[in-house]
């Protein structure tokens, strides 16, 4: 079975419970195949990424499998407003994120609530610079575990969002990103947009962000934030102190 998300966003939980852990969320449009079903909770795989979790079983819509494959094989149109609203129905207003999915509204036959979109579309692979500019959508974004929108979004969510809403593919864990792409000796190889991962005391990748010119990074820590970053890592100028410490530079693109 499958299935697509037609509410602005619902959260993907770690086991089916409402009191379970929020690993990712699912934003409007994106869709899915149902890996089981039960009454209350599914456990599905988003396509767009292969992440599995459980979601709420009254919160996403069936799909036909040729709808999902032909979905699939759309071009990835994403909503690209900090916040905009799809018109449906005897003029139903629903919010809808950054980074939401509107491929479907060109599929009459998944489209049976007749939603309307009237904002700014995005879609294409865009240059290497444009990165920092959708980065910046996000600045003071608070940091939300699972998050992947600017009301909440957690490190590997806001880089996944913000390759992904300039055309590119990021896996959705910092260490699944960190397996990716090509790894740079130095920062000084680095260019803006290449993404720098930082690991625990056990080597472990736990933290991701996005560099910037002259020795700057943006990342979600508390909140989407702009530090220094050298051969240590990450310092934060306000506590005078050095907070996660660099592991390795991957260019993406």
């Amino acid at each position: 079975m499958f299935g697509i998300c037609n509410l602005a966003i619902i959260p993907l939980r770690i086991e089916p419970s409402d009191r379970s852990e929020i690993v990712s969320q699912v934003l409007f449009g994106e869709h899915f195949e149902i890996l089981e079903q039960f009454k209350q909770w599914s456990k599905i795989k988003l396509q767009f990424d292969n992440y599995e979790g459980w979601v709420d079983s009254k919160q996403y819509q069936i799909i036909s499998e040729s709808e999902f494959h032909q979905l699939s094989e759309d071009v990835i149109v994403l909503n690209a407003d900090l916040l905009e609203y799809i018109t449906g129905p005897n003029n139903l207003l629903l919010p809808i994120p950054l980074g939401a999915s509107l491929s479907f509204l060109t599929h009459s036959d998944i489209n049976t609530a007749n939603f309307n979109f009237e904002g700014t579309k995005i879609s294409g692979l865009k240059s290497k610079k444009s990165l920092l500019n959708t980065a910046f959508m996000y600045l003071n974004a608070p940091y939300l575990w699972g998050g992947k929108t600017p009301f909440g979004v957690d490190c590997s969510g806001f880089t996944q969002m913000v390759y992904k809403l300039n055309g590119y593919k990021l896996l959705r864990d910092a260490s699944q990103q960190a397996l990716q792409g090509e790894a740079l000796s130095f920062i000084e190889e680095s260019e803006p947009g290449d993404l720098a991962f930082f690991d625990n005391e056990e080597g472990n990748i736990i933290h991701v962000g996005i560099i910037m010119q002259d020795n700057y990074i943006i990342h979600a820590s508390g909140k989407v934030r702009i530090d220094r970053l050298d051969h240590l890592g990450i310092y934060n100028a306000e506590t005078n102190r050095h907070t996660h410490k660099l592991r390795v530079i991957k260019k993406i693109i």
